[in-house]
């Protein structure tokens, strides 16, 4: 009997501090997820909705098969729309085929670039200038990253991030016990709204719990992209270029299209995604680094580097990346559901309001919860402090 007792002590023990974890974790977090649902809603449908308001640049409509222009009259063109500026990276979006994405900056060194050219890739037209951060998506995709705070509010978003999977552990720990007594999905829609509450705040909880352990913890890798890809550019890239440090810098690049063919004869099937110029922080003094890409869904989102000695245009080096650099390249388009098209990103859409409903019920909820415990507060220490014969 005695240690039945004990156990059930142990038991209560441990279900109070998982509550107290609970608590305190989605209150310390719930303002900023709320934040980040709301913003995160629009930005699942970013392309879209940019596209609507007319934040994207107009495709011409041309014969089927049109052959591409070379890119060397590309980066020509949009050195000519830029004067005064240098050419940093050329970028192509496997959505967008026929375009590409020009960054330029003042030095090569700039980061990021100070402007983005958008051109056609079947006749070297400009089609628009791309301003970062442009229109109400850009907007809100700044508030949703970094909160206009730079690297700081990355990290804190991260924190924060945590601090939810924190939330959700232990909303599965205390799920079990609450549940012990009542059927998956029960409602008691007879009883009190709060206890009304507490039965959907359960239910949608624990049928999103997955989706939100994805979304948070992909969320939290993606705050640590600028750490991460410093921590490649002084490991593996500084390994790759290491022969070349004290090399002098060409005076005469060889052709971009020379050193692109070279890349595609290495890659096999791989597809470029993007080129960095010599000079800039994500090549060397000496190279053209060509950033292929996988055929597949999956290996379409991971990239390896091919370094083309600009001077020459043999390549050098090609390996891929380390695996916390592969990890963030995957997060990154799991966390917008960007995966599987229209119908994945009404799921993640769908899931998010879900989201929205839970951390709306969990305040609700610890607000009655304080009402309801003030009066017998306020009771407890007036009897406490009351005079004796009062």
């Amino acid at each position: 009997m005695i240690s039945v007792s004990l156990g059930a002590a142990r038991r209560l023990r441990a279900f109070r501090l998982w509550s107290l974890i609970h608590t305190w974790t989605s209150l310390v977090s719930m303002a900023f997820l709320l934040l980040l649902c709301l913003t995160g809603l629009p930005l699942i449908f970013h392309h879209e909705l940019n596209h609507a308001l007319g934040y994207e640049a107009a495709v011409p409509d041309l014969a089927p098969g049109t052959p591409f222009v070379p890119l060397d009259r590309i980066a020509a063109a949009a050195i000519a729309h830029k004067p005064g500026e240098v050419l940093q990276f050329l970028y192509f979006d496997p959505d967008e085929t026929n375009t590409v994405l020009a960054g330029l900056g003042k030095t090569l060194k700039t980061a990021p670039s100070d402007s983005f050219v958008v051109l056609d890739r079947r006749t070297a037209q400009v089609l628009a200038d791309d301003k970062p951060g442009a229109g109400p998506i850009g907007f809100l995709l700044q508030l949703h990253t970094d909160m206009f705070l730079g690297l700081p509010g990355k990290l804190f978003l991260g924190a924060m991030g945590l601090v939810f999977a924190a939330a959700i552990i232990s909303g599965i720990v205390l799920y079990g016990p609450f549940m012990k007594k009542l059927d998956f999905g029960t409602v008691r829609r007879k009883r009190s709204s709060r206890i009304k509450w507490l039965d959907w705040h359960n239910l949608i909880g624990i049928s999103t719990l997955v989706w939100a352990l994805v979304v948070g913890t992909t969320g939290t890798v993606n705050t640590w992209a600028d750490l991460m890809l410093k921590m490649w550019q002084g490991g593996q890239l500084a390994e790759m270029t290491a022969p070349y440090r004290d090399v002098p810098r060409h005076l005469t690049l060889v052709s971009l299209d020379a050193a692109m063919s070279t890349a595609r004869t290495a890659a096999g099937t791989m597809t470029p995604r993007l080129v960095a110029f010599p000079g800039t922080g994500f090549s060397s003094n000496n190279h053209y680094a060509v950033f292929m890409a996988g055929s597949t869904p999956l290996t379409a989102r991971l990239l390896m580097p091919a370094l083309i000695d600009a001077g020459t245009g043999q390549l050098t080096d090609m390996r891929a990346m380390p695996w916390y650099i592969q990890a963030l390249f995957l997060s990154q388009p799991l966390h917008f559901g960007d995966y599987g098209g229209l119908p994945l990103k009404i799921i993640w859409a769908v899931l998010d309001v879900a989201t929205i409903v839970v951390l709306a019920s969990g305040l609700y909820l610890w607000l009655v919860r304080r009402r309801s415990a003030l009066p017998r507060l306020t009771a407890s220490r007036t009897l406490t402090t009351a005079e004796p014969g009062e």
